[in-house]
């Protein structure tokens, strides 16, 4: 009898199924819809830092506070002529010459400082159809949009101010989903 139980429990061991790989992948819920994006391994630093004030929910009470069309949809802290308001910290650029401002990239917000320093707490999506070569190696992009490119979009069509603040608050909700290579991949995004 003790044999049977103790082959019982061994075989329990093997016939589990196998715990598949999760991906971390930022997702941004807002009142117009879901967009999510893959956060690059390449930006070790500025992957973290967003991981991390969103699941603190840091964001939860911001918005897209700087939206223009053909250009970029602007969230967290809002910028002042001083720099950012807010900020919870700097980070270093990390810069890389494969990744570009290209459409749906994700990048982190700065202000005019020499070192190049990102704000903690700013992050923008290029809406740019043609992207925006301009801004490479002089901001961090930590992401690229694969679904949801359409809602953003629309976010920089809404009506603003003079400061290009929507007139109507478009609230955030960021969070950190865990996906796996095939939910990815039914989202529109092959790991590689």
């Amino acid at each position: 009898m003790p044999t049977i139980l103790l082959l019982a429990y061994i075989l329990s061991f093997s016939t589990s199924p196998k715990i598949e790989k999760t991906y971390p992948v930022g997702q941004i819920k807002t009142n117009m819809g879901e967009v999510l994006f893959w956060l690059y391994d390449e930006t070790p630093t500025h992957k973290a830092s967003f991981m991390k004030l969103a699941n603190q929910g840091y964001w939860d009470t911001l918005t897209f506070n700087r939206v223009i069309n053909n250009f970029v949809a602007q969230g967290g802290c809002p910028d002042t002529p001083a720099g950012f308001a807010g900020s919870p910290y700097l980070l270093k650029p990390e810069f890389n010459k494969n990744i570009r401002h290209v459409y749906g990239a994700v990048g982190a917000g700065r202000d005019n400082n020499p070192e190049k320093l990102s704000a903690g707490c700013q992050f923008y999506i290029v809406q740019s159809k043609k992207g925006l070569a301009r801004l490479d190696d002089n901001y961090t992009v930590f992401g690229q949009v694969f679904k949801g490119m359409a809602i953003i979009d629309a976010i920089v069509a809404v009506k603003t101010d003079t400061t290009n603040t929507p007139l109507a608050p478009i609230k955030l909700d960021v969070n950190i989903v865990n996906l796996t290579a095939s939910e990815l991949k039914r989202q529109g995004y092959t790991v590689k």
